[in-house]
């Protein structure tokens, strides 16, 4: 723990701080920061091992070790999902839903992050091949390919050019979309729709060594691309993880609304307890605590510690299993 002392000042100045756990080569961290480059927001930036152990994200996660997680004060949120939605409920202007469909986008939302990134994972560590470091190759294949990633990972080497043409339709749906010269997806201001876009478009530009020719048949994603690419990340400063435990350990978490939804298919009710854990094996322990509140999107459970004192930690309910214990 860190031996800082907080000022009882800057106790209260740290309690709305947001706090980005990631680490730079991170193509889900970067959907988080473009987002938060969309909302002009001051931030601080921990930087995470890029594999596991994570041990000081884990102490305030309970487990979860996915990049990239958010903390303001003594509220975790796992899940590119959860960091979005509140980071709209916090900080509504400007808006992440700048036309009538946030429905829709939070649906297409769910393939950006789903089955375009998979593909757009399958692509870069297909074309790395053997020369994925071996620990890399070991958790990311896991991740992404299954408990048999060391064969999942020789089909996508093998299978590239079958795995390219599946990228080609979306973007050339995309750069239809763009191609009445918008400056962004649903017109001229930008949407959570483009940072859930471009994290995909950007992994593939900056890590596979032939997606940058590859792109260059889409002139409107590239246009596209260069508007976000203007926009930035907010204005990011360092912080210690041991400093972020520390805010954390300050501070309580929010007051939520303990109601019961009765059409909750799983019977959920304040007080459980229960285990949340990504729908997708990677391998990760799921995430122990008393359930606090849920709704059809989301799911917080809290968490006590000797070293953090009290926790909530949020997950998203779509892609993700909650267990009664």
């Amino acid at each position: 723990m860190t031996d800082q002392i907080f000022s009882e000042q800057a106790v209260t100045d740290t309690k709305s701080e947001i706090i980005l756990h990631n680490y730079p080569q991170s193509p889900v961290a970067e959907k988080a920061r473009v987002a938060l480059g969309i909302k002009g927001l001051a931030w601080r930036s921990v930087e995470i091992p890029r594999i596991p152990p994570k041990p000081l994200l884990t102490m305030l996660t309970g487990g979860y070790r996915r990049t990239p997680v958010m903390q303001i004060g003594a509220d975790i949120y796992c899940d590119t999902q959860c960091i979005l939605r509140e980071l709209e409920h916090r900080h509504p202007t400007p808006t992440f839903f700048p036309t009538a469909d946030s429905g829709l986008l939070w649906c297409l939302s769910r393939w950006t992050d789903g089955a375009l990134f998979d593909l757009s994972v399958k692509i870069v560590l297909g074309s790395a091949g053997a020369a994925l470091p071996e620990d890399f190759a070991e958790d990311r294949g896991r991740l992404y390919l299954g408990p048999d990633w060391a064969k999942g990972l020789k089909e996508a080497n093998s299978a590239l050019p079958h795995l390219a043409s599946q990228m080609r339709a979306p973007l050339h749906w995309l750069n239809e979309q763009l191609g009445d010269g918008r400056r962004f997806i649903t017109g001229e201001y930008p949407a959570a729709i483009d940072a859930q876009f471009y994290h995909a478009i950007w992994f593939i530009r900056g890590r596979w060594d032939k997606g940058p020719a590859f792109l260059s048949g889409f002139a409107g994603i590239e246009r596209w691309e260069a508007n976000i690419a203007a926009i930035g990340h907010g204005k990011m400063t360092g912080m210690s993880a041991e400093d972020a435990i520390a805010i954390a350990t300050a501070h309580e978490p929010l007051s939520l609304n303990a109601s019961v939804d009765p059409s909750d298919p799983q019977g959920l009710a304040p007080g459980m307890s229960i285990t949340v854990s990504p729908d997708l094996d990677g391998g990760e322990q799921p995430v122990a605590g008393t359930l606090v509140c849920t709704t059809m999107e989301t799911v917080t459970l809290q968490r006590n510690g000797p070293d953090i004192g009290t926790v909530h930690v949020h997950f998203p309910r779509a892609g993700y299993r909650v267990d009664i214990t």
